[in-house]
């Protein structure tokens, strides 16, 4: 497959991934609002283990795991899994939402750092500009334009829990492509909410499940399926065959759309209008994440 045509298809399914991921911001208002965060981090993984497992099976000759591979998973799952989602539910309680939006969109200048040390992967102009006009974007989005609420920016201990749940996700991105050869995109995807589920279930019981479980609507249920098919299974399974493909950090500049096809969900399914000034932003988002992903004229 020729550069230009890998490009256009890596292009196409991390949007739709990003997609997905947008879709589970309203479907998580929904579930946070009737599960307690580490109940509803173990039902969303649950159920995404249920979907994966059968599939990879189905398509994976070699899906067994051997003891010397559970502390690669293990990390995957507690780092990529817990680590990021309990950390941003819980940073929700502390700080508002254009703080844990803006400090999210650091996610891809993380992630970019950590490549770096970790994967030496080297970076051009093109992708510190890249970087700049993506997060230029989100922040014209969440702030509708008006800067000045930037000046209202005060750092406080749900700000910190948000940039732990960035550290988290970053980490995971690096820590996939470390062992992308090793094992195919499902595997590692399947394995890591395996996990994830298995870890954080006793934890459960401290939110006394018998409790509020009965209480549960069936949009809450289905709201936690959404993020488990959705966002979860087919999300993140893309995202893993991009990191091995393009990167970690290529691949997280894609997590900078999900404002803009927020925006757009919300036009469409809340009828909130969409002003100029974000038009404008979410043009600098994709800018950022077209030039960043461009692949190199061949001389």
């Amino acid at each position: 497959m020729s550069d230009s045509k890998s490009f256009k298809r890596n292009n196409y399914i991390m949007i739709l991934a990003t997609l997905f991921w947008s879709g589970a911001f309203i479907a998580g208002k929904y579930s946070v609002a009737e599960f307690p965060v580490l109940s509803l981090v173990f039902f969303r993984f649950l159920f995404a283990t249920a979907i994966i497992f059968p599939i990879m099976i189905k398509t994976e000759k070699n899906w067994k795991i051997t003891k010397e591979d559970i502390p690669v998973f293990l990390a995957l799952g507690v780092v990529g899994m817990i680590g990021y989602h309990v950390f941003f539910f819980e940073c929700l309680k502390y700080t508002t939402a254009t703080n844990s939006s803006i400090i999210g969109a650091t996610n891809p200048i993380v992630t970019t750092i950590f490549a770096g040390i970790f994967l030496k992967e080297r970076f051009k102009s093109k992708h510190i500009l890249s970087l700049l006009l993506s997060f230029v974007g989100v922040v014209l989005i969440v702030t509708g334009g008006h800067l000045s609420t930037l000046k209202e920016f005060t750092f406080n201990k749900g700000d910190l829990i948000m940039m732990i749940a960035v550290v988290c996700w970053s980490a995971y991105s690096v820590m996939s492509k470390k062992v992308a050869g090793k094992y195919s995109p499902i595997k590692i995807t399947a394995y890591a909410f395996l996990f994830c589920a298995v870890i954080i279930f006793p934890f459960t019981f401290m939110e006394n499940p018998m409790e509020f479980i009965p209480e549960v609507s069936i949009n809450g249920w289905m709201s936690v399926l959404y993020m488990s098919c959705f966002a979860s299974v087919c999300g993140y399974l893309i995202q893993q065959i991009s990191i091995k493909n393009i990167g970690p950090a290529k691949t997280n500049m894609y997590i900078n759309l999900n404002p803009v096809f927020s925006m757009i969900l919300a036009y469409i399914l809340l009828g909130e209008p969409i002003v100029i000034v974000k038009v404008i932003a979410a043009g600098c988002i994709i800018a950022g994440v077209l030039i960043s992903n461009m692949p190199e004229k061949s001389k």
